[in-house]
């Protein structure tokens, strides 16, 4: 339709003057025609249209010679100096949106390099992340993941940096960096986040921070130490079938980048990780989603309507209920990890630091 819509103006308006007959004034609007294709076709597409629309307005002049060979030429000239300016329009159209193509290849790319694949199992313990952006062109953002399987069991990370743009993938990409550099061979989370606070002190203003979660699922999978730095608390469900509860820490912890407000060591917390417990780490752009009235969407672990042994699964059918519980995309992006302790394979193996 849309497609159409240019030949149809031209139609109508053909036809308005040659009903209306000389001296109407209506010849120009076959203008419109070229004027609409430059929104939505291209340049071959709008030179043609405005090439049909000088012609229409020709022969519809000649027929109506006894309006004045002035007014004529004044209806020609605006037909062909509209049509001169879409056929431009068209084409600067056009060449922006390759650019905005070469720059979404890019930041996907980025984002390949920034938030990688997490592994789907290690050891004892499944993994599946997902990640959803607020907008249909936003392919990167300030939130942030990683998986690392090192010494002391399976290690991550999950936060969200305060504010957005390349500033927020900035500090991210730091982040990250230095998570990966020392998860590996770190004694404790304590020593990560303190080697993530340097790093970030190098960079950051002092009204700038991170919201994150470090985790370490024990070699055995019998319990997951956390170290939570100002972020929403993970949701923990175990295999039972009892009620998911979200674990709070011990105490509380600055967001990363603020821990030179504060002399003291950051609290951690150990909870049991028993065969078919899952814990999900998730961002504020999920828990703080809301419906048109203004309800928080409910975080929920465990539902009846599919194989909760899945956790790819499980992150699916989360992502399709935050989004019918919206009922339009996300206004913030939401990252999810989830971890289940999958009994019936062998415990974790601390892969070697070489």
């Amino acid at each position: 339709m849309l497609n159409a819509l240019p030949f149809l103006i031209m139609g109508a308006a053909a036809i308005a003057a040659a009903v209306t007959g000389p001296g109407s004034g209506l010849l120009p609007l076959l203008s419109l025609g070229p004027a609409f294709a430059a929104v939505s076709s291209g340049l071959r597409k709008t030179t043609v249209v405005g090439i049909v629309a000088l012609g229409l307005c020709v022969l519809i002049a000649l027929d109506q010679r006894i309006s004045g060979l002035g007014q004529d030429s004044f209806d020609i000239a605006t037909v062909a100096g509209v049509t001169a300016a879409a056929v431009l329009a068209s084409s600067v159209r056009q060449r922006r949106e390759r650019e905005l193509a070469e720059i979404q290849a890019i930041a996907e790319v980025a984002q390949q390099v920034l938030l990688g694949p997490v592994p789907h199992e290690v050891g004892s313990v499944q993994l599946a992340v997902r990640y959803m952006s607020a907008a249909s062109r936003a392919r990167i953002g300030g939130d942030l993941y990683e998986v690392v399987a090192g010494l002391g069991g399976l290690r991550l990370i999950i936060g969200d940096v305060q504010g957005k743009g390349l500033a927020a993938v900035k500090t991210a990409a730091t982040v990250l960096g230095t998570f990966r550099e020392v998860a590996y061979d770190a004694a404790d989370l304590g020593t990560i986040a303190d080697r993530i606070e340097i790093s970030l002190r190098r960079q950051l203003t002092d009204e700038q921070f991170v919201t994150a979660i470090l985790a370490q699922v024990c070699t055995s999978g019998s319990q997951i130490e956390l170290l939570n730095c100002g972020h929403p608390p993970p949701l923990l469900a175990d295999g039972c079938g009892s009620a998911a509860r979200f674990v709070e820490s011990a105490g509380r912890n600055l967001p990363l980048g603020l821990a030179h407000l504060v002399n003291e060591r950051r609290h951690q917390t150990t909870v049991p990780f028993g065969p078919g417990d899952q814990m999900l780490f998730y961002t504020d752009g999920l828990s703080e989603a809301r419906d048109k009235s203004g309800s928080f969407f409910t975080l929920a672990l465990g539902g009846s309507d599919g194989d909760d042994t899945d956790p790819g699964g499980v992150l699916d059918r989360l992502s399709s209920d935050v989004i019918r519980h919206v009922g339009h995309a996300l206004a913030d992006d939401a990252a999810m990890l989830l971890v289940r302790h999958d009994g019936r394979r062998p415990a974790a193996v601390p892969v070697p630091v070489i």
